[in-house]
């Protein structure tokens, strides 16, 4: 690893040493359209962390594989795993210098982690008709959850833009529109499926 992904991989083992794989929760794009997912295949929760989004995938029947640049993390989720005969591996991953190879998955996840140079390669990284489900935080937010403005935030309608090579199954992004008390805020989400 470059010295940028050993600070990175600093910052985020830091992070979850003193958090619990129990913890963990899928998020929203995943619980909301998760039945879209198919009844097998392989899946990739692809910057994991502690893996909510691994686990959901694993319990729902697909072998699955969670790559994360935290060792502290990917040793806690690996730990898991293996207690309870999860069908899943956990590896520390670079996923910039190592992304997935070509036609490798059935089901991508990603939440709030952006690399925009990783879309057409994620978009490559999926089987005929597998899907992609995306989900991170947007330029327009309401509060301070998320990294701060900048280049780790999705600008409006990005995610339609990055994955316009998948049809688009599902989208959601409410902006700074109407009620602000209401709704879901400040991210944005995308299932995408690659043509047969």
């Amino acid at each position: 690893m470059n010295d940028d992904a050993l600070a990175q991989q600093a910052k985020w083992d830091a992070r979850y040493r003193d958090s619990s794989v129990q913890e963990a929760q899928p998020a929203f794009v995943l619980r909301g359209y998760a039945h879209l997912l198919p009844a097998h295949g392989r899946a990739l929760d692809l910057a994991s962390g502690l893996g909510g989004n691994a686990l959901f995938l694993a319990q729902h029947g697909l072998t699955t594989e969670a790559w994360d640049i935290s060792s502290v993390a990917v040793e806690k989720l690996g730990d898991f795993a293996r207690q309870h005969r999860l069908p899943m591996v956990a590896q520390v991953r670079d996923v910039c210098a190592a992304p997935p190879a070509a036609a490798s998955f059935d089901v991508i996840v990603v939440t709030h982690f952006l690399e925009r140079s990783l879309a057409p390669l994620l978009v490559d990284a999926l089987r005929p008709q597998g899907l992609l489900f995306y989900q991170t935080f947007t330029t327009a937010r309401i509060d301070d959850t998320g990294p701060p403005a900048g280049p780790y935030r999705l600008e409006d309608n990005e995610l339609l833009t990055l994955f316009r090579d998948l049809r688009l199954r599902a989208y959601r992004e409410e902006l700074l529109l109407g009620d602000l008390k209401a709704g879901w805020r400040g991210e944005a989400l995308l299932v995408g499926q690659k043509s047969p």
